[in-house]
């Protein structure tokens, strides 16, 4: 049985502790810890970039995870947790003694992957909260070590990257986010062979900043394209530089760099998050769409200044638009809708609306529903993209924050 005493001492030794390990030290130094508490077989596993994998972290080889367990999302009861963001119990068994739990491991609403912990009998209800915390100490401990582990790199691929991609995934911010009444999420593909896309979120005080570039190409060139047009983009918005002058900012850099060879199209908002109010430019990007009551489609419009990098020096509007509590605010690139399957067929802007309903009306969180979305684009164009597809989704839910808790 699990005694919260010894629990919070736990904690607090384990937080105390970690800050002067490798990630390569942590699966033991956790179990150790847990042991301690009445936690016992406690193992973490990290999901792969793709979200098909949870790789058990061990501690051995090149990528921390030699001799360790692989277990897939879909139709596993790890994978429920991890897809769910739910605390899932194993089924009594008569060769274990003790009772087995499968725990989320988030960082708010970032799923990073789950833990693995048995226990014995005791209060349910002590023993979730128990391993609630466990996993948050874990959370946090396991993002404090990935940026400077080559370990946890290699961890979460399941095939070699090239450079662009390598450029991209270290230069965009996390791939979900929530506070002060929105939630966002983010997929790109393909995840290992990126080239222009790119997407790019931040809060400063009570405005959300999004944009979502797509450069030309297909090839390292590209990725650079996309590196620098979001460094310029956050260096002229963190000078407080208003839409229309943040893009122009992009354009210069371009311009300064690649003369007018290379060009990106991208959309940059703004959005309120007291009011709900959405201003947004779009230079020669496919245009915002608005999901509303899990119904019906609005398509945003907005006269294009054309791509960033042309130097064509045509106007640039500003569109303004109201949101309303519950609206989801899609930014996409045209890989998206462009995937075809072997028959020539379009994915489809109709079925990418119906995907983003559909599996968030089945009680989905945000984030797996862009899992599911872009799985089922990948097994549209037969698992291989030709072109880069990336999809940013923010929620407006003024008054009702939507959190990921297990």
């Amino acid at each position: 049985m699990v005694n919260t005493g010894d629990t919070g001492r736990m904690l607090r030794r384990l937080l105390q502790d970690a800050h002067l390990v490798t990630l390569e030290q942590l699966p033991g130094l956790i179990a150790e810890r847990a042991g301690a508490a009445g936690l016992y077989d406690v193992a973490v596993f990290a999901v792969d970039l793709r979200e098909t994998l949870l790789r058990q972290i061990t501690g051995r080889g090149l990528d921390a995870a030699a001799g360790g367990e692989e277990l897939g999302i879909d139709g596993t009861l790890p994978g429920r947790a991890y897809q769910r963001v739910t605390i899932v119990a194993e089924p009594p068994r008569e060769e274990r003694s003790r009772r087995r739990w499968w725990v989320p491991v988030t960082d708010g609403v970032e799923r990073i992957g789950v833990l693995r912990a048995d226990t014995e009998d005791g209060d349910d209800q002590a023993v979730r909260q128990d391993l609630r915390d466990l996993a948050s100490l874990v959370a946090l401990v396991l993002l404090s070590k990935r940026s400077c582990s080559d370990s946890f790199a290699r961890l979460v691929r399941t095939e070699p990257m090239n450079v662009a991609a390598e450029m991209q995934w270290k230069l965009m911010p996390p791939s979900a986010f929530a506070g002060q009444d929105v939630t966002v999420g983010a997929v790109s593909e393909p995840a290992y062979e990126m080239g222009g896309d790119a997407f790019d979120y931040a809060v400063s005080g009570n405005v959300l900043h999004l944009s979502v570039f797509d450069a030309m190409g297909h090839d390292t060139t590209a990725g650079i394209t996309a590196n620098l047009a979001v460094a310029a983009c956050r260096n002229a918005r963190r000078q407080g530089a208003s839409l229309a002058e943040t893009s122009r900012a992009v354009e210069d850099v371009l311009m300064a760099h690649f003369g007018t060879s290379r060009y990106v199209t991208g959309v940059l908002a703004d959005l309120d998050l007291d009011t709900g109010h959405l201003s947004w430019i779009n230079r020669g990007h496919p245009l915002p769409l608005v999901i509303r009551d899990h119904r019906w489609t609005v398509e945003l419009v907005c006269p294009p200044a054309g791509p960033m990098g042309t130097g064509l020096g045509l106007p640039i509007a500003v569109d303004r638009q109201q949101l309303e509590p519950g609206d989801r605010l899609l930014l996409y690139t045209d890989g998206i809708v462009e995937a075809r399957d072997a028959a020539g067929e379009r994915f489809g802007g109709d079925r990418f609306v119906d995907c983003i309903v559909r599996h968030h009306s089945d009680r989905q969180t945000l984030h797996e529903t862009l899992r599911r979305l872009m799985h089922a684009v990948l097994d549209h164009h037969c698992g291989r993209l030709d072109d880069d597809a990336t999809v940013l989704l923010t929620e407006w839910r003024v008054g009702q924050q939507h959190r990921l808790v297990p």
